[in-house]
């Protein structure tokens, strides 16, 4: 079953609800999206000998994560500015190069959550 932000998968056992969850990361996988994206809860009993279990989809960056890029692409004492702007983060720079050493930087930083670039002028 699924809502605006989130999937309801119910398998018999746990070993299905296993091969569920694989499933989803290989559709996700042909689809070029991060695995990282779905937030899999704590499966809980449904009608029966069956088991349900939440899985969310993570869209946007959440205050926390914005506010540790931000301080952290600060310390590196990197010519951007960063602008946190709702669920998205701006950064700003002079210089292209300043712009994708940044994303560079961003990428190679241990994340929970997939990110994605967009609107990279020149």
């Amino acid at each position: 079953e699924r809502n605006e932000n989130s999937l309801t998968i119910t398998a018999d056992d746990n070993m299905k609800l296993n091969q569920l969850h694989d499933l989803l990361r290989q559709n996700l996988a042909s689809r070029k999206v991060d695995a990282k994206a779905l937030d899999f809860g704590k499966p809980e009993n449904a009608s029966g000998d069956s088991l349900r279990q939440q899985v969310m989809i993570k869209q946007g960056i959440d205050q926390d994560l914005a506010r540790k890029i931000n301080k952290a692409v600060k310390g590196s004492k990197m010519k951007v500015q960063i602008t946190i702007k709702g669920s998205e983060l701006h950064v700003s720079g002079k210089k292209r190069d300043e712009l994708q050493e940044t994303i560079t930087f961003i990428k190679n930083m241990d994340t929970d959550q997939p990110l994605q670039y967009v609107n990279f002028r020149d």
